[in-house]
């Protein structure tokens, strides 16, 4: 197949062009490069270090003779992303290009603003552009199972079936998103139904969980491929604090209770998850919804296994509960439906057999480049106006950073 990845510089975007590459597929990367610029923004860095996109695909070549053709702008610009569409006539758009970080959202009022006008924007510009040129082309969307909070009942694949005053429908499982980035997710999903209810489109919703792991079998191949592994309180998960913070003796830090509970994936497994809805496409004017994740772990529990695993590397490190900055439900029932991608052929890596490999290790690998001020929460969401260090790019300036790599 012919398959373009937005926002293929990314932590999911990057591993799944390769994957995607070395299975035989032709693939193109779009991107503006604004992930990285991010980092400069907040004043922290990746704890691996990445590489410029033009060296990457050089390696990758070279390594295995595998071309990917790069588009350098943003999917927000509505005469680039059809250019590039046009030129590159995928049958498939793997749609990654999105400010991806809940915190980040929260910042501030200008943060928030940017945070959905940059998702919003870029996914209706994708699905114009099929509509006009790609009719038959076949959209993967990254979505988030952040779109349907914690209710206290199960969570279906993205719809139900409810009976009310005698009478049935299949509706849209109801939303009830925790931030400004979630809402951004949960209009694209409504904006996707809507086109391809309307238009004859046809599209798959990935709602996926938390995803870890810097480690695929293409990106094990040579340094110059390796992905990003965030670690910092805005682009950083949880599980990946706990692992440098482990790397490093510092006490795990809880927010709150620690009750808070999600669904977990491997990044082999997102690839792998990418692949089969890309060779498993939707029909003219279905809107799939796929929850993409293969486990589920409360906060205190990823604590403890992050705890059992340094210490099978001679590390004790203990946990400690902070305020949580959030505005979340610390104890909650959670019960997600994630069974149709295991049912087309997706078989899980458990976090219980990669955690030392692909995590732990790698943070003892890279603790030389550790910055332990981006452990504790800066950004309070109860706070509209959160002054975070460092958080212009005026202030990179003055310190004598550069603003690109």
């Amino acid at each position: 197949m012919r398959i373009s990845v937005l926002g293929g510089d990314g932590y999911c975007g990057w591993a799944t062009a390769l994957h995607l590459s070395a299975r035989g597929h032709t693939v193109s990367i779009v991107d503006n490069f604004t992930r990285r610029l991010w980092d400069y923004e907040l004043g922290v860095q990746t704890l691996t270090p990445i590489r410029p996109m033009p060296e990457r695909l050089r390696a990758w070549e070279q390594l295995r003779g595998n071309r990917i053709d790069l588009f350098t702008g943003d999917v927000t610009d509505y005469d680039f992303l059809c250019s590039a569409l046009k030129e590159f006539r995928p049958d498939a758009i793997v749609h990654f290009a999105e400010q991806r970080s809940a915190p980040y959202s929260m910042i501030d009022r200008k943060h928030a603003v940017s945070t959905q006008v940059n998702n919003i924007v870029g996914t209706m510009n994708v699905l114009f552009a099929m509509r006009e040129f790609l009719p038959d082309c076949h959209l993967v969307k990254l979505g988030t199972m952040g779109e349907y909070g914690t209710p206290n009942i199960d969570i279906e694949e993205g719809y139900i079936t409810i009976e009310h005053e005698g009478r049935k429908d299949t509706l849209p499982y109801p939303k009830q998103p925790g931030s400004f980035y979630h809402l951004s997710k949960v209009h694209d999903s409504h904006n996707i139904l809507f086109s391809c209810r309307i238009w004859g489109l046809r599209a798959t919703d990935l709602n996926q969980g938390v995803v870890y792991g810097t480690v695929t079998d293409e990106i094990e191949l040579d340094e110059c491929l390796i992905n990003r592994f965030d670690y910092d309180e805005v682009f950083g998960t949880v599980l990946n604090r706990f692992c440098v913070q482990a790397a490093m003796g510092h006490p795990l830090t809880v927010y709150g209770k620690g009750g808070q509970t999600r669904g977990y994936l491997d990044i082999r497994d997102t690839v792998r998850c990418v692949e089969i809805a890309c060779l498993n496409p939707a029909a003219p004017g279905e809107c799939r919804v796929y929850n993409q994740f293969t486990e589920q772990f409360s906060v205190m529990e990823i604590a403890r296994l992050v705890q059992t695993a340094s210490r099978k590397l001679g590390r004790e490190v203990e946990i400690d509960h902070i305020p949580d900055p959030r505005v979340e439900a610390e104890q909650h029932y959670y019960n997600a439906k994630h069974s149709k991608l295991i049912d087309l052929g997706l078989e899980p890596h458990y976090l219980s057999s990669s955690l030392l490999d692909t995590l732990m290790n790698i943070a003892l690998k890279y603790q030389d480049r550790v910055d332990v001020s981006n452990f504790m929460p800066q950004v309070n969401w109860r706070n509209p106006h959160n002054d975070r260090r460092k958080n212009s790019f005026a202030a990179v300036r003055a310190a004598g950073t550069p603003v690109a790599r």
